[in-house]
C-alpha cells in the first residue's frame, strides 16, 4: 500500500530533485540544504551558455583585393552573402570572363553562409572569371578593416589565403578604380 506523504515532507525543488526530508538533527538540516543548493544550481551552465558574446557583424561594405587590382561590394542577399567585383584596375579593353562578358558587376563570391562553429566566419563559393572555375571559400576578418578570403579545393589545407582591406576609393564609369 502507498503512504501519503507525512507534514512537512514536500519538496520545492524541481521535479526528480527531491530533498529527503528528516525529523531532526543539524547533520540531517545541512544535508537537506546542499541538496536543494545543488538543484537549484543545476540550470546554472545553461544560462552561461547563453551570456556568450554576439558574432562579430557581418564583412559588408568595399574590399579591395590583395593585389590592388579589384574592388569587391560584399553585401546581404538574403541569409546569405554574396559579392560583386565592381572595381577593376586596367588599362584599354575591360577584362572578360571565360564566355566573353564583361566582368564590371560579375557576381564572384556567392552563397556565404554564417559557420555555427566558428563565429565570424562565412563559407562559400568563389569564382575565378578567366576560367569559370568554382572554388570552395571562406571569408573572416581578423580585425577591423583587415578581411580574410581563402579559396580552395576539397578542404582548406588546399588552397590559397589572400588578404583584403576596406576600400575609400572612388570607383569611375565602367568599374575603372581611379
Amino acid at each position: 500500500m502507498r503512504r501519503s506523504p507525512t507534514r512537512g515532507s514536500r519538496s520545492t525543488a524541481s521535479p526528480g530533485c527531491r530533498v529527503p526530508t528528516a525529523r531532526r538533527g543539524r547533520v540531517a538540516t545541512a544535508i537537506r540544504v546542499a541538496i536543494l543548493a545543488t538543484c537549484l544550481a543545476m540550470p546554472a551552465p545553461a544560462i552561461r551558455a547563453q551570456a556568450v558574446a554576439p558574432p562579430p557583424p557581418a564583412p559588408i561594405g568595399l574590399w579591395l583585393s590583395q593585389d590592388h587590382d579589384g574592388v569587391f561590394d560584399i553585401e546581404s542577399c538574403g541569409p546569405v552573402l554574396c559579392g560583386r567585383l565592381v572595381g577593376i584596375r586596367y588599362d584599354g579593353k575591360m577584362p572578360t570572363d571565360n564566355h566573353g562578358r564583361p566582368q564590371c558587376d560579375l557576381m564572384m563570391l556567392t552563397d556565404f553562409r554564417p559557420q555555427a562553429d566558428d563565429p565570424g566566419r562565412w563559407a562559400g563559393i568563389i569564382l575565378d572569371p578567366e576560367t569559370g572555375r568554382r572554388y570552395h571559400a571562406a571569408i573572416w576578418s581578423p580585425s577591423p578593416g583587415m578581411l580574410n578570403l581563402r579559396g580552395y579545393l576539397l578542404l582548406p589545407i588546399f588552397g590559397e589565403t589572400q588578404r583584403w582591406s576596406r576600400y575609400a576609393g572612388s570607383i569611375g564609369p565602367a568599374c575603372h578604380m581611379r
